[in-house]
This record gives C-alpha cells, sequence and structure tokens, in this order.
C-alpha cells in the first residue's frame, strides 16, 4: 500500500503538543515545532537524554539566539527557508547541538514554521524522512490557524504604534490603557528607531525584517511599524547603566545582519533619545527623523552618529539658524574666508571645519585634506590673519565653527 493511505498523521489532534507527541511516538525521537520565527509552538515528551540546545529552547520558549547565529552560519536555516526536504543538521558541541533532523511548514510561497527531531537514539531512515514530510503538511492548517490571529494581533500593533507616533493618543495613561488592549506590556525604558531603506519596504522585505526582529535577543522590540522605506521600532532597553549603548550595538547589529542574512542594504540609522515616560515615544520617533535628516545633509560627519543624543551641537542647527537669519547677523570671519576663497580658488573654510571636526588634531586634518602637516599650519596662520581670529581663543572657534555649520545647513535646505 502507499504511504499516503497509511499516512499516521491525517488523524485530528486536539492540540500542537499532542501532535508533536504523536510525532514522536512515529519516528521514536523528541521533536519541537516551531513557528518562523523559531518560537517554540509545542514540544515531545521527552527522556533525560537531550541536549542542552533544547532544554534552553523549551525553557525560554524560543531558539537561543547563539543557536539560530549557528545554523544560519552552518547553513541550515538558508537551507530549509529555499527547501521543502529535510535538512540534516550535525552535532555542533560550542551551542549544545545534537545531531537532528528539520523540516520547514510549508503554505505556497511562505515558510509558516519548523519541525525538529532529535536524533538521540537513532539516525532516522530514508522511509522515516518521508513520515516527516507528511507530518509537516499536516501541521500546515495548525500553523496557518496561529498565523491568522498572530496577523491580526500584529495589525492592531501597528495601528496602535502609528497613532501613538502620529499624536493621536499622547496622554501616557492613555498610551497604557492602550498597550493592555492589544495585550502588550509596555516598555518602561525605551528609545524609537528608524531604518531607512534604500527602496520601498515590499511585503517580502517585510517578511524578512519581522523574522530578524522576531529572534533577535538583544532588545525587546515592543512595537513595530513601516512607512514607504522605513522601518520604524519601539524598543525596550534591558541595561539600565547603559541604554545608549545598548541601543548603538543593536542598530549595528541589525544593520550587518540585514545585508549577511537577506541582502538587504541599508541607507541609514537613528534612534531617538530614551525615555520612561510613555507619552514621551512620539518625541523619540520625532528625534530619530531629525538625526536621519541631519545624516542626510551632513553625511560625513555624522557617519558614526545613530543616536539623537550623540548629535551634539547638530540638535540646535534649526532653532540657531532661525536666530542668525531673524536677527540679521553674518559672521564676518566666514564672510572674509569664503570671499578670499573665491577670489583665490583655495579652500581655507573647508580646511577650518575639517581641522575642527578633527578636534585641532594637525596630522588627522593634515591626512582627510591630504596635504602636508607644514602646509596645513601655513593655511591655519592665513586663516587667522585674513579672518582676524584666534584659534587659542575657544569662545572664537566655537562660534566660527557653528557659523560654517549653518551656512551648510541652509545652503542644504534649497538644494
Amino acid at each position: 500500500m502507499s504511504i499516503k493511505q497509511h499516512d499516521p498523521f491525517q488523524s485530528n489532534f486536539d492540540s500542537l503538543d499532542e501532535f508533536a507527541d504523536h510525532i514522536s511516538d512515529v519516528l521514536k525521537c523528541p521533536i519541537t515545532i516551531e513557528d518562523a520565527n523559531h518560537r517554540l509552538l509545542a514540544y515531545s515528551t521527552h527522556q533525560d537524554e537531550i541536549d542542552p540546545a533544547r532544554i534552553s529552547t523549551i525553557i525560554g520558549r524560543r531558539v537561543p539566539e547563539k543557536v539560530i547565529n549557528n545554523l544560519w552560519k552552518q547553513g541550515a536555516i538558508p537551507a530549509l527557508l529555499q527547501s521543502r526536504e529535510p535538512i540534516r543538521v550535525e552535532n555542533i558541541n560550542e551551542i549544545g547541538l545534537g545531531n537532528r533532523v528539520a523540516i520547514s511548514i510549508w503554505k505556497n510561497d511562505e515558510v509558516l514554521g519548523f519541525i525538529w527531531a532529535l536524533e538521540v537514539y537513532h539516525k532516522l531512515q530514508d522511509s522515516e524522512l518521508i513520515l516527516l514530510k507528511s507530518a509537516a503538511k499536516a501541521a500546515k492548517n495548525k500553523l496557518l490557524q496561529l498565523q491568522i490571529r498572530k496577523n491580526k494581533k500584529e495589525e492592531r500593533s501597528q495601528e496602535l504604534f502609528w497613532k501613538i507616533i502620529t499624536d493621536h493618543v499622547k496622554e501616557a495613561d492613555d498610551v497604557h490603557m492602550q498597550f493592555q488592549q492589544v495585550q502588550l506590556t509596555p516598555p518602561t525604558l525605551f528609545s524609537v528607531l528608524v531604518f531607512r531603506f534604500h527602496q520601498e519596504i515590499t511585503d517580502d522585505m517585510e517578511r524578512k525584517l519581522s523574522y530578524l526582529l522576531q529572534t533577535t535577543q538583544q532588545v525587546q522590540v515592543s512595537l513595530y511599524t513601516t512607512d514607504f522605506n522605513k522601518l520604524i521600532l519601539l524598543i525596550s532597553l534591558k541595561n539600565r547603566s547603559q541604554p545608549l549603548q545598548q541601543c548603538e550595538n543593536f542598530i549595528e547589529h541589525f544593520t550587518k545582519q540585514t545585508v549577511e542574512r537577506f541582502n538587504l542594504s541599508l541607507a541609514d540609522a537613528s534612534s531617538g533619545n530614551i525615555y520612561e515616560s510613555l507619552d514621551c515615544i512620539s518625541k523619540s520617533y520625532k528625534e530619530a527623523l531629525t538625526v536621519l535628516s541631519i545624516k542626510k545633509r551632513f553625511p560625513k560627519e555624522t557617519q558614526s552618529i545613530y543616536t539623537y543624543q550623540s548629535l551634539g551641537i547638530y540638535q540646535f542647527l534649526d532653532v540657531l539658524l532661525e536666530k542668525r537669519q531673524r536677527d540679521g547677523f553674518t559672521n564676518q570671519t566666514v564672510e572674509k574666508l569664503v570671499s578670499y576663497d573665491q577670489k583665490h580658488q583655495s579652500n581655507l573654510v573647508e580646511t577650518i571645519e575639517i581641522f575642527l571636526d578633527r578636534d585641532q588634531n594637525l596630522h588627522e586634518a593634515a591626512k582627510a585634506l591630504n596635504i602636508h602637516i607644514n602646509t596645513l599650519n601655513y593655511r591655519l596662520k592665513r586663516i587667522q590673519e585674513i579672518g582676524e581670529l584666534n584659534l587659542k581663543n575657544p569662545n572664537q572657534k566655537i562660534t566660527l565653527y557653528l557659523d560654517i555649520k549653518l551656512a551648510r545647513y541652509a545652503e542644504s535646505l534649497h538644494l
């Protein structure tokens, strides 16, 4: 008789746990069933002969991030996202992972989840791998029901996030109540992050980005949504002693993973300030957008800046420019240097700006300008003479530096 006639997985099961136990009985090995983001949905009852990776997954209700990372490096997860056949994973001692076989659960061209069979007692034979494929097909409808509920919850969560960042829900108590309505725990220490991509975020891209957000364990992503080419996150920060560093580390980690795992190239990323009061979520979002705007106008100077707090003087350029324009003030030193550059095709303004950008480090400034230190010293002497500037006077230096930046900022607004 055919395998289909003897398919042991066509019966109805009350729960995924019961289904996992049945697969385990048929294949004689421990079983875990995960969703597409490696969150544990069900597992079979087991004897003592199980590996540390399985124990950690059961305790944490999700696959540990170090296990996921190793499975990506080893090629198992990329294979599971492409193939409908069982994938054998050999023992990886450093993460406590024993021999196992995995298979993806598919609906059309989308992976809904995975079944993992641990080869604790014996190596699965070809006939058993065929049965594992049947189990994956039978699991599809169960996972579809879970996905429908999950998608509805995500839609409600994204709608809530938009209400908050667009100031339709402002008061902290109202925000807290909205979180309760969608059955989410509000963050106690948070920041809003914005990742800007080179292209519009498609449905397929969003699924991949959601996978990265769901599997990361560096921060907790409380809410997320997309806006054309932007991915917007509300993250809950665990490290109260160094939350800014945690933000920056996550941005760098997430940026790296989008390229390595899915070849998605980011244009830029930013983070608003870190707050505790829920009525500051919108404020943090606007600050993150400000960081992106400044990075676009000053790409070289802000290349390594991601957070609003790290913007320094760039936070105040719009306010200072408004005052300068209102007062009709012009910095005569800047005007003299600009005039001299135009008349002699020189670059004294660029020289002093880079010199001050590099905190007056002669070697770094000369390298950035691609000139000899002696040449730089000569230019600095001419700058002080022409601009009637004393570089030993911090007040003069800071004012000059700000007005050069304001001139560039004003110019960028008219491009």
